[in-house]
């Protein structure tokens, strides 16, 4: 093996992962805005990110059998549903059940634990037992061949685009709109963010319906490397929490920092050991780093 097929089987692992750090970071957004922003340990999580990818996956099979020639487009359009209906389910859960809890994490935590096998057994009922996959677009298909050996997936890239532009919208919808100022004033001081006027029950509800319909998308970006079952969102849920407690609980910029690095790490090391042991390897670095720094990586001070 040449100096240049190593460099482009190198190049190709990273990409992979890559798009694991696609799946984990909009994973790890959603979590840590539930998480770092109103402290609610969220075991559901997983499965809102399943909820999402099963919209695609429904998606799909109604546009081929209803409208076949729309397949090439219907997937962005599938993509925003995947957001809405992990929206509209976050909703309801907050407004059902964790708004009652709050300030009582260990609470949250047995509950939301319950909401997850509910979950999971209504997709087994009403969607089956098996893993699906939806009919992907055939522009999704195929990979990109910069030069000779190096095989880029096109689905992939496309990932990290989409990946790019949420992280970027809830950048800019957390420093700049008006929900994103009620959030910070909220995790700030709640007592005074009422006594200004700020409706601060609804900015929770509203807060953690967003960060599951962000886990709702990493389900529709899921769908594009993975099959989906009634438990492939509690398979990322460890890795999710590790993304933003390494990175720092409150802090996204630590969020996409340690999805990079833990994906990455994972990849990369799955090429020469086992998975088992490249996961391993990755929890006992993340282990060794965290005794030295149990803050994160990215520490946020907020006044309390």
């Amino acid at each position: 093996m040449t100096l240049s097929d190593m460099m482009n089987i190198g190049l190709m692992q990273g990409f992979a992962g890559l798009s694991l750090f696609a799946v984990l970071l909009l994973m790890g957004l959603g979590l840590a805005i539930i998480f770092g922003q109103m402290g609610v340990i969220n075991m559901a999580h997983g499965e809102f990110m399943t909820i999402g990818a099963y919209s695609i996956y429904l998606a799909a099979r109604v546009t081929e059998s209803l409208a076949p020639a729309f397949m090439p487009y219907y997937f962005p359009i599938a993509i925003g549903l995947a957001f809405v209906f992990a929206f509209i389910v976050g909703w309801i859960v907050e407004w059902v059940l964790i708004r009652h809890l709050y300030k009582r994490p260990l609470d949250t935590l047995l509950a939301t634990w319950g909401v997850s096998l509910g979950l999971q057994q209504i997709f087994r009922t009403f969607i089956g037992p098996k893993e699906v996959s939806p009919t992907l677009p055939e522009w999704l298909m195929g990979s990109w061949t910069p030069h000779e050996g190096l095989d880029i997936p096109i689905n992939g890239l496309f990932v990290l685009a989409l990946t790019a532009l949420v992280t970027g919208c809830v950048l800019v919808a957390l420093h700049k709109s008006r929900w994103g100022l009620r959030v910070r004033a909220t995790v700030a001081n709640r007592t005074m963010a009422n006594a200004t006027g700020i409706d601060t029950m609804k900015t929770d509800r509203l807060t953690f319906a967003i960060g599951c319909g962000i886990a709702g998308m990493a389900g529709a970006a899921f769908t594009t490397i993975g099959s989906t079952g009634p438990t492939s969102g509690s398979l990322y849920i460890v890795d999710a929490f590790l993304v933003v407690t390494f990175g720092g609980a409150a802090s996204l910029l630590g969020t996409v920092v340690s999805a990079f690095g833990i994906a990455q790490t994972q990849s990369i090391s799955e090429f020469f050991m086992t998975g088992s042991m490249a996961k391993v390897l990755t929890l006992s670095l993340i282990v060794l780093i965290l005794m030295m720094r149990p803050q994160g990586l990215f520490a946020v001070k907020v006044r309390r």
